[in-house]
């Protein structure tokens, strides 16, 4: 046990009151050196928010002292809410003037002002910023003759930072830009700062693009080193290295992808080997052969976490050469593997399973796209290309039913929610929105990952070691008790509150489908879950109805599922001891912690990203008329979604028949006069009235007033 933990451990005692440096040297009887580890260590500590050194001097926890440790998350009116380290803390409201200079994003320490009141927040006064995350902001440049001010993208962050003129180092007004941050804001002071980078002009829609890349800090290129430790990467598979494995070549194992993919992770191959038996192989590029842990590449992919797919390229995880060469999975060449056979019976039991090192050639590149078309369409010219493949495509269809049924069985939640597919002309301009099709093929593939990620989870959670999880935990009782007295309005109920089984919910989105209130219900019902993340803890996925789950099968473009793969090989190869068990234990809680903020980071970028796309799309239909569904209902307005599932606001200053009242509870506006009401679910007829490319805001307003009356 070191200093660092020692200390801890003696501070949480009850008995401990704070105590100086002098004291805690005679208790923890340090001398000479010693005396330097104890001052390192309690430094280190302090820097980490894990104690507080007083005014007096001392040194104690906080939490103890009527202190909390936490990120600030603000908001564009200037208060915020602190989002404590300890999650079982409430967050805790902090007014404009209790700020004291602590901007969006940053570590503080806060003490306590007014204990939280029924549904009202506690409240509390920044007393420390322990880290500043906002050195740098994207925003756009509004000058004046003497000076300027740069007004951040991240609305979250409520001052303008003001520029000197000799601080504008030639960025024209109306400009993105990328300001250092040289002065922290203080009471009644807005930040100051230096212009550094000029991203573009503010009507070109790559300029708002690179904001946006550069807001969440996105690593686009990779650094030479990098790409030089990936250019060295030996391709061609030794005989030694094949002799080591189980060779699968001779197997007709496919891959089925979307057509542009590139980074082809996994394969697979069905075949019946008896009656009431299935044999599934699912195949998953060996990228770890090639990523040695704690190699150039593998520290710059754990800083990615995850690929991220942009509507015209992808930032991939890992440099093309290997995302796109070595170890995608193409036809007629060797790869190598790491695999999992599982034999499934008719009831979509794993009886039996194998887990180990391959080697493969695959046999056809098949797309999401022709594999459906053979199986929905019997389309002929493709039956006669891929004949020697179909029997088995109609296997895995066959094979992919039975798994799926399993699901529904024990209580999967399956949303089936719209999903957006730009496609781009030659200059990059999106020329139609299409709905993503989730077709036959696309379902098998979804179905064959999901039963492998859970038999490895399963797996390694009986070998008892270090692992990342993929958890999604249950929803809070409260949620779930306002989601009920949200759908009772509509004659529906669920049971178990307090022990809610995902089959209650699954049952429901049964119940409403194809009735009018289906998209209400399914979106609060999403609301009121919480997301899946990573973990080092077993806990189980709700939505999956699963206890074990995990993701294996994208070690291309996951971190986690890369990480799995090392800890799977070390295990089967005996290799793992009680020295590097330990060190994996900390290795993993630290992957899953990253790797769920770079996911979160990856979801946020797409989204930006596509819904600027979206607004360009959208600026020269201004004046056109649509049916749409109301998506979502604020106090400033409601969101209607097109078929298209474009979506934009109108705004409740434009809603002109009435004054609207909104109803928290019910998630609905209500007219004083007219008791009008608009709710998610309302078809509703509207008129594309602006759109602001740069904020990515499209505005509708209502049309046919008459047949928008409930």
């Amino acid at each position: 046990m070191n200093f660092k933990t020692k200390l801890l451990s003696f501070m949480s005692e009850e008995a401990y009151k704070p105590l100086s440096f002098r004291e805690l040297c005679r208790i923890f009887d340090a001398e000479k050196d010693m005396k330097k580890e104890l001052l390192n260590s309690l430094n280190e500590l302090e820097d980490e928010g894990k104690i507080i050194f007083t005014r007096s001097e001392r040194y104690g926890i906080p939490e103890r002292m009527n202190l909390v440790v936490g990120l600030i998350e603000g908001n564009q009116k200037g208060y915020a809410f602190l989002r404590p380290d300890i999650k079982e803390i409430p967050d805790i409201f902090v007014s404009p003037t209790d700020m004291n200079g602590a901007m969006h994003g940053d570590r503080v320490i806060v003490r306590l002002m007014k204990p939280s009141i029924g549904l009202k927040s506690s409240e509390a006064k920044v007393i420390r910023i322990l880290e500043r995350v906002n050195k740098f902001v994207i925003g756009t440049f509004q000058r004046s003759k003497n000076f300027g001010f740069v007004v951040p993208d991240e609305k979250r962050i409520s001052h303008d930072i003001f520029i000197a003129k000799s601080d504008f180092n030639n960025a024209k007004d109306d400009q993105k830009v990328v300001v250092k941050i040289t002065e922290w804001p203080e009471k009644r002071k807005n930040p100051e700062g230096e212009i550094i980078e000029i991203v573009g002009n503010s009507d070109d829609t790559a300029t708002h693009i690179n904001s946006i890349l550069k807001k969440h800090k996105v690593r686009e290129e990779f650094p030479k080193s990098v790409i030089d430790e990936a250019e060295k990467i030996e391709v061609e598979i030794s005989e030694e290295e094949i002799n080591k494995r189980v060779d699968l070549r001779q197997l007709k194992i496919i891959t089925i992808d979307g057509a542009d993919a590139k980074d082809l992770d996994d394969a697979v191959y069905v075949e019946k080997v008896s009656d009431d038996k299935y044999k599934l192989g699912v195949h998953i590029a060996d990228v770890t052969h090639y990523v040695k842990e704690n190699s150039k590449l593998d520290k710059e992919a754990v800083k990615r976490g995850t690929s991220i797919y942009l509507a015209d390229r992808v930032i991939p995880m890992l440099p093309k050469i290997l995302s796109n060469g070595v170890c995608s999975l193409s036809p007629d060449e060797d790869k190598l593997t790491l695999s999992v056979e599982m034999i499934i019976n008719s009831k979509g039991k794993v009886v039996q399973y194998d887990i180990f090192e391959s080697v493969i050639k695959s046999y056809a590149r098949m797309t999401y796209t022709d594999v459906s078309d053979i199986l929905e369409n019997n389309d002929e010219k493709l039956i006669e290309e891929y004949k020697e493949i179909v029997p088995m495509f109609k296997l895995m269809e066959e094979l992919s039913l039975i798994l799926r049924d399993k699901r529904e069985r024990r209580g999967c939640i399956d949303f089936e929610f719209d999903e957006a597919k730009l496609e781009l002309d030659e200059n990059g301009k999106v020329k139609e929105i299409k709905k993503y099709e989730r077709r036959i093929s696309n379902k098998i593939i979804e179905e064959f990952m999901l039963i492998c990620n859970e038999t490895i989870a399963e797996n390694m959670y009986w070998a008892n070691i270090p692992f990342v999880y993929r958890i999604h935990e249950d929803p809070e009782t409260e949620k779930i008790s306002d989601f009920n007295k949200f759908i009772y309005n509509f004659g529906y109920i669920i049971k178990g509150n307090q022990e809610l089984h995902p089959k209650e919910l699954q049952n429901l989105l049964k119940k409403v489908k194809g009735k009018k209130e289906e998209t209400v219900i399914n979106t609060m019902m999403l609301r009121s879950l919480k997301k899946a993340i990573y973990s080092s803890e077993c806990v189980g996925h709700f939505g999956l109805a699963a206890d074990y789950y995990c993701h294996f099968t994208s070690p291309i473009r996951r971190y986690p599922d890369l990480q799995i793969h090392r800890i799977i090989k070390a295990f089967i190869n005996n290799k793992l001891n009680e020295n590097n068990i330990n060190k994996l234990e900390e290795r993993v809680a630290n992957i899953a912690d990253k790797s769920s903020a770079m996911e979160r980071i990856a979801d946020e970028v797409e989204r930006d990203t596509n819904d600027v796309r979206i607004a360009e799309f959208m600026l020269d239909k201004i004046g056109e008329k649509y049916e749409g569904i109301i998506s979502s209902v604020t106090s400033f307005g409601v969101f209607v979604e097109l078929d298209n599932t474009v979506e934009g606001l109108v705004h409740i200053s434009n809603i002109i028949d009435d004054y609207y009242q909104f109803d928290s509870s019910n998630h609905c506006l209500i007219g004083d006069r007219t008791r009008r009401t608009l709710k998610i679910g309302d078809i509703v007829k509207v008129k594309v009235a602006k759109v602001n490319v740069a904020k990515a805001e499209i505005d509708f307003v209502f049309i046919d007033e008459e047949s928008n009356k409930n």
